[in-house]
Parts: C-alpha cells; sequence; structure tokens
C-alpha cells in the first residue's frame, strides 16, 4: 500500500478532484481488473481509450482515476487526476509506486531493429556465467534469476517492467538487460527508469505501420539514447548508416563498436562453420557457437558492454566462448539422411537477408537452400514484397507460407509477397498457404545435404489465426514430419 500522494511524485498534474491523501493497494490499465483500492489509469490507445472504462472501473472499487479528460459524472469518494500525459504520468507512478528499482541495479537496454533478443538474453547468459544474480525482460521470456516468466510484449507495460525490477531487486539482481522497442518507447513505457546503459544494434525496414517513415522510426529509437544520464554508457553498431546519429545528442559516454569500421570495440571473423566462428576481439581470438555476421556483431556489443560495465576481459572471453544460441534464433537440426534445417525468427528484409547470406557463407555450393518464408498480418505491408524478392533471389527454391496472419486474409498476405518476386525467379517459388504443409513439402523437395531454412517465426510456439493461437512450433513440426517420411 502506497499513499496517493507519493505515487504522483514528478507527474504533471492538470487538475485534482477529492484528497491525495488515498493508500493505494495497486495499479491497473485493465477494469477488468479492478478491485477495492486500486488506481486506474485510462490510456489512450491506437484501438481502445481506457477512458470508456472508468465508470466500469469505479464500479469495481477503484478509489483513484488518471485521466486526460475528466469525466462528466464525478463519483463521491473517488479521486480524479487529470493528467496531460497519461503515458508517461503511468511510468512515473509505476517507478514510485515500486521504490525506483531501475536505481537500485544496473539496467541495460538493448534497441534497435534485429538482434535486440540475442543481445539481451546471451547477455543474461554471460553474466550469470560470470557469477552475478541478473535479470532479463525480452521478446522470448523474463527471468529473475533462473526463475523464468512468460513474455507478452518485447517491450511490456511501464508496471509490469517495474514489478519486474522490484521482484528483481528483492531477489539481489545486480544488472538487468532489458530489450527496449520503438513501440516502448514512442508509448513511453520506460520513462522514469534509470538507465546504466544502451546499446543500438541496427536500424532497417520495420514497423512502419505504426511509425509511417523510416525517420519516425529512427528518431524514436534515438530517443532512447537522448534520455540516458552522464553516468551511463551509450554504445552503438558504427557499421550502421544510422548508428552515430543515436549518439548525437546522448548526455551518457559515447562508446562505438563495428566490424568494418574503425570503433572502440572491433572485430573480424576468421572462420566460419555450421558450429561457430573464429573471431578476433580487439586482436584476441576467440571461437564461439553462433555463426553469421550479424551474429559476430551482437557478439562485439555483448563483449563491449561488459567491459564498460568494469567486468575483466580474459574472464569475458572465456565465457563468451561457452554462450549457447537464443531460441529459435539460427536454430538447427541435422537429420538422419543428413539434411539441415534451420528455424529463425527472420521477420524483416535485412533480418531474412543476413540469415541466407549466413547460409551462403558456409554451403558448399554441392546442395539446395529451400526457404519457407510468410509475413505477419495486420503489421507493416510495405516489406512484404521486399521478402519475397530476397528470398527468391537468394534460394534455390522457395515455399511462401502464411506466418501469424492474425485477422487478415492470408491470401492478401501471400499476394502482396509474391509481388516482389522479379519474373526470373518465379520458376523458383510455390505458394502453400498451411503453414504445415509447407514445412512438409520443403522437405520432400529436399535431397542429401540440402539446407532447409523456415524462417518468420523462430522461438514463437503458436499461430494467431483469426484472434486465436494454435498450437505451432517450426522446429517441432519439422521433426516431426522428418520422423513421419522416414517410415
Amino acid at each position: 500500500m502506497k499513499q496517493l500522494k507519493d505515487i504522483l511524485y514528478k507527474v504533471s498534474i492538470e487538475a485534482v478532484k477529492g484528497s491525495t491523501y488515498v493508500e493505494v493497494a495497486d495499479l491497473i490499465l485493465d477494469s477488468r481488473n479492478a478491485k477495492s483500492g486500486s488506481l486506474f489509469v485510462a490510456l489512450k490507445g491506437a484501438q481502445v481509450d481506457g477512458h470508456q472504462y472508468i465508470d466500469k472501473a469505479v464500479e469495481k472499487g477503484v478509489l483513484v482515476v488518471i485521466c486526460e479528460k475528466l469525466p462528466e459524472e464525478i463519483t463521491e469518494g473517488v479521486t480524479y487526476i487529470e493528467v496531460n500525459d497519461s503515458h508517461k504520468a503511468l511510468a512515473l507512478m509505476a517507478d514510485n509506486f515500486y521504490d525506483h528499482p531501475s536505481e537500485k541495479l544496473k539496467l541495460i537496454g538493448v534497441t534497435g531493429t534485429n538482434g535486440k533478443t540475442t543481445t539481451a538474453t546471451l547477455s543474461h547468459q554471460l553474466f550469470t556465467q560470470l557469477g552475478y544474480n541478473v535479470g532479463l525482460i525480452s521478446t522470448v521470456k523474463i527471468l529473475i534469476g533462473k526463475k523464468e516468466f512468460t513474455a507478452t510484449h518485447t517491450t511490456p507495460d511501464a508496471i509490469t517492467i517495474n514489478r519486474y525490477l522490484h521482484q528483481m531487486v528483492e531477489e539481489g539482481c545486480e544488472f538487468c538487460f532489458m530489450e527496449v522497442s520503438s513501440h516502448g518507447i514512442e508509448q513511453k513505457r520506460t520513462e522514469g527508469l534509470t538507465f546504466s546503459g544502451g546499446i543500438f544494434t541496427n536500424l532497417s525496414h520495420d514497423h512502419l505501420d505504426y511509425h509511417k517513415t523510416f525517420a519516425a522510426y529512427r528518431d524514436v529509437k534515438k530517443k532512447f539514447f537522448d534520455q540516458l544520464p552522464k553516468n551511463a554508457f551509450a554504445l552503438t553498431n558504427a557499421d550502421d548508416k544510422n548508428g552515430m546519429f543515436m549518439l548525437q545528442n546522448t548526455p551518457a559516454r559515447k562508446k562505438t563498436y563495428a566490424l568494418s569500421n574503425i570503433a572502440d570495440y572491433q572485430v573480424k571473423i576468421l572462420e566460419r562453420q555450421l558450429g561457430g566462428m573464429l573471431l578476433t576481439i580487439n586482436q584476441k581470438e576467440i571461437w564461439v557457437k553462433l555463426i553469421g555476421t550479424f551474429n559476430a556483431s551482437n557478439i562485439l556489443a555483448i563483449y563491449a558492454t561488459a567491459i564498460e560495465l568494469g567486468m575483466d576481459e580474459t574472464e569475458v572471453l572465456l565465457q563468451l566462448s561457452t554462450l549457447e544460441s537464443v531460441s529459435g534464433r539460427f536454430e538447427y537440426i541435422v537429420s538422419p539422411n543428413e539434411l539441415t534445417v534451420i528455424v529463425d525468427y527472420a521477420h524483416t528484409p535485412d533480418a531474412l537477408e543476413n540469415v541466407l547470406k549466413t547460409i551462403e557463407d558456409i554451403r558448399t555450393r554441392n546442395e539446395q537452400v529451400i526457404t519457407v518464408v510468410g509475413c505477419g498480418g495486420d503489421r507493416d505491408k510495405t516489406k512484404r514484397p521486399l521478402m519475397g524478392k530476397i528470398a527468391a533471389e537468394m534460394s534455390d527454391q522457395v515455399v511462401f507460407t502464411s506466418d501469424n496472419p492474425r485477422f487478415e486474409d492470408p491470401h492478401q498476405i501471400l499476394n502482396d509477397i509474391e509481388a516482389g518476386v522479379e519474373a526470373q525467379h518465379t520458376r523458383k517459388t510455390i505458394t502453400i498457404e498451411d503453414r504445415r504443409q509447407a514445412i512438409k513439402a520443403a522437405i520432400k523437395m529436399a535431397n542429401r545435404n540440402d539446407i532447409i531454412l523456415i524462417a518468420g517465426k523462430g522461438h514463437e510456439t503458436y499461430q494467431d489465426i483469426n484472434g486465436v493461437k494454435h498450437d505451432f512450433d517450426d522446429m517441432q513440426i519439422a521433426k516431426e514430419i522428418i520422423e513421419l517420411l522416414r517410415k
């Protein structure tokens, strides 16, 4: 329980109706979770306006309502606080309610189009192996030490973030690595948090359904670095054309990493195999279990972060060589007939191109590369033809299929993808809407030693169709089909 007046610290208030000397039991966004003593924050979202549910929340016992517009009817005994920005107010109140947990550990934010999950997850793995109690907030899962919780968003709402950070502090965590999405920054979910460092991975075509223009998408990412404190570090990928842009106005300590350009931290790839890479990091040789140029960049970012946080270089290099790949990120199996099946989360044009380039680097040219790929529904439509173009250009055969169509017509999504295929590559492609049948077709097409890439869903264990999440795990399905075809 906390006093409302204490929860409102630093919140910009327009008007107050009622008393601020009220005991608050919890903060909520969903009126269905309301109970006696709750504080309800009415958020204006893209599809739902929380102001429509104020009366329902009050009926269930809410004692405090935070809103951008006071309701016409005021209920006696309930305190109404009018604010200019409910999203920002929520973030500040959550930080206050949970006793500023981000100040009590070292919170590192990772932002960029691709590589956020790998960088955050492997950083958690590294620091755990270095002997620290560590937290993780990622797309795949949330970890408090070794305790695992299900993730629902790349960057959760401000209440959830602060609740987990508070639990981390209670459990003795010293560090937390957190994915910071453009949606999370734009919707002010990270306002009020104290970051000890920020990492920029890269920027490519994604989320233009939400941000509308690439410049707007880029500028939102930059906001995260602009808000870092002076005693934090800002680490950017100098190989990305937007890398130095991120650092222009940050008050934080500026650091760079790169494969191709001069930077504070540098890496070179000496050797590539399916089982890993031989690298030099700042002139020191290291073998890692991950593969791909993009993963060399991720490994370097992790190394640089550890050094910036004061870790011993020799110990960091030793532990980097033991890191295991993240679920659904270039995860592969080799079947009994030596067919290689790779499952990867690549769901943007840049990510798909990177994965196919990685396969190109390790293949012998005596085998086919067969790609199974689709695009999500109710998301950025402009990337669909680009995905089709890249898949067809860089594969020997392609099966276009359904991803998570959500509420969109799968046929239209597939038409959008196919529109990007250039005429000379159309004979390589087939379309099978049913994802299981598409994977089966790819496996049946394949000969000994061929490589099948199943792209787009990675770690996801469901397929979202018309609001229903059906069990679907790309790797598990592939294993089942391989086993069936052997019989």
